[in-house]
């Protein structure tokens, strides 16, 4: 066996060992590619290279495929394939200011409904936040700010609210990324999250929304850092 075709069946053997489907771990493989960069819009997604990178076969590269279409991160193309999706800039802030009434949303409920169990753990999050952000690891940063949203998600006990704000979190992480993980901002998100928390643990609805939802929106110096970058 080669070391190429003995990586590959190593790599569809740790696939197997997650309990998931093979079509569902390369569905979130590729998925967080996506999310972080790795695969930029525009590009394309080589069906045979990706079962040869794994070691699988096309079943469930395809099916993988189709789960990111219905998730709104890639065009299935009947000529040119699969492709990342590429979204217009109008769209896309029109996108933002939809995500920031649905985040502001969850921390409104969020602030009538989390338990002290989900209080704590937001509390938690929020100060590995803060040791994350002395650093320069975007990546990790990123990771546990999500967890933090999530945490906000969960407590809004809406499961059809949570789901659409995550999937729409989703669909503009790519270039969500391009402005706010950057090192230089990661002390303004801390700031901006304890404002949230604040509101939320004071059952201040109204101040929990308009929180969360300045936090979320591009505004001002980030909207021009926005174009900027998407251009």
């Amino acid at each position: 066996m080669t070391k190429k075709n003995a990586a590959a069946a190593a790599s569809s053997a740790a696939l197997r060992q997650s309990g998931e489907t093979l079509a569902e771990v390369l569905h979130r493989e590729l998925e967080q590619a996506i999310l972080k960069g790795e695969i930029k819009p525009g590009d394309r997604l080589d069906e045979h290279e990706i079962a040869q990178r794994f070691g699988v076969s096309r079943t469930p590269v395809r099916e993988a495929f189709r789960l990111l279409g219905a998730n709104d991160l890639v065009d299935l193309r009947s000529r040119q394939g699969v492709v990342v999706r590429k979204i217009g800039i109008n769209t896309l802030l029109e996108m933002f200011q939809v995500m920031a009434e649905l985040e502001g949303l969850c921390a409104r409920l969020a602030s009538r409904r989390m338990s002290s169990t989900q209080e704590a753990d937001m509390q938690r999050v929020h100060e590995r936040l803060k040791v994350v952000a002395t650093g320069n690891d975007v990546d990790e940063f990123n990771a546990v700010n999500i967890e933090f949203h999530s945490i906000i998600h969960d407590a809004a006990r809406n499961v059809y609210l949570a789901e659409e704000t995550r999937q729409l979190r989703n669909r503009v992480a790519p270039f969500l990324r391009r402005v706010t993980y950057k090192p230089h901002r990661f002390q303004t998100t801390v700031t901006e999250h304890e404002a949230i928390i604040a509101a939320i643990c004071a059952h201040d609805a109204e101040k929990a929304h308009a929180a969360m939802r300045l936090h979320v929106n591009l505004l001002g110096d980030d909207l021009a850092d926005f174009i900027a970058a998407y251009e």
